[in-house]
């Protein structure tokens, strides 16, 4: 009888070794995957007037379609400011685009932004920027850019291009 006490209190040990390392993977992939980041939760302090697409146009910038992935997930609207595409400045607080997910209601949720410079290699607070080679499917020179999805969890990285969590699937037709 004691030998098979013991043999239950063993495997309730082991269960509860597995379930705590299946808890602590958990909470890293969570941590991973809602952006807590040094960088995103820096980008996060700078742009989250954001939120309101209004302080976007307020602004300066003007919508370009929602653009969706070949293999899925989408990047969402972006938002696009003209002037600092030019400078080819890297500032925190002006990134060249800032990103909105389309939702049923036809509000508009800020998920991201982008960083854009034809200077290059770029980095921001060391992150480094990814290179597009021209042509591209933007129609522009050769550029480098950053994602940074401060507000909407990337299962593929915070700075991953594409995210599978977004889609442009509610994105309505302009009105006419």
């Amino acid at each position: 009888m004691i030998s098979s006490l013991r043999n239950r209190l063993v495997m309730a040990g082991a269960m509860l070794a597995v379930c705590a390392t299946f808890a602590q993977a958990h909470q890293e992939a969570a941590t991973t995957e809602t952006g807590s980041n040094p960088l995103a939760e820096k980008v996060r302090a700078a742009n989250s007037r954001f939120l309101d697409v209004k302080a976007a146009t307020a602004e300066g910038y003007a919508p370009i379609p929602c653009a969706s992935g070949i293999t899925g997930g989408a990047m969402g609207i972006h938002y696009v400011n003209g002037q600092y595409l030019k400078d080819d400045k890297i500032d925190i607080a002006r990134p060249e685009a800032v990103m909105y997910e389309p939702m049923a209601d036809g509000t508009l949720k800020l998920v991201a932004v982008e960083y854009i410079t034809s200077k290059g290699p770029a980095s921001l607070e060391g992150q480094l920027f990814n290179f597009n080679s021209a042509p591209n499917r933007y129609g522009l020179g050769e550029f480098y850019e950053l994602h940074v999805w401060a507000w909407k969890g990337n299962p593929t990285g915070t700075f991953a291009d594409m995210n599978p969590k977004v889609s442009c699937e509610h994105t309505m037709a302009p009105s006419q």
